[in-house]
């Protein structure tokens, strides 16, 4: 299996109504900033919820994870790296890093695992389909 170098960076503002009574955004958000990332990487690469859609399938996230390393709070500034896990398996596996574009620091790191639904049929995809082949020989992952 190739290993995948596809990665997107997206820059977000933490928004007023992201943060608690402190100011710092509350940790729910993350997810957000994740599904923010996801976007834009699907943007660049081709590999957006309506491609997928498009193609006869949805794909339901069934795993997510996060460490958070760091507060932040309401006006900071902060850039997403979203990269791609090449696997062999029917399932898009997504890894975020959340950083300062100031200081670099990492703020979250984390990850997210979808799955393929069938639309027509709702059964889950046991093999990879067909247009996500195309898309990994397009970006030469097999």
């Amino acid at each position: 299996m190739v290993q995948s170098k596809l990665t997107a960076t997206t820059s977000i503002r933490i928004r007023f109504s992201e943060t608690d009574a402190l100011g710092i955004a509350w940790h729910g958000n993350f997810l957000t900033y994740f599904e923010d990332g996801r976007d834009a990487f699907g943007d660049k690469y081709g590999l957006h919820y309506l491609d997928i859609f498009n193609n006869g399938f949805v794909a339901p996230i069934v795993n997510v994870n996060c460490d958070y390393k760091k507060m932040i709070y309401y006006g900071d500034t902060i850039l997403i790296d979203t990269t791609y896990e090449n696997c062999a398996s029917s399932k898009l596996i997504l890894h975020y890093k959340i950083y300062s574009p100031e200081t670099n620091e990492t703020i979250a790191i984390g990850s997210t695992t979808q799955v393929f639904l069938d639309t027509a049929t709702k059964k889950l995809q046991l093999r990879p389909p067909a247009f996500l082949l195309e898309w990994k020989q397009k970006h030469q992952l097999i």
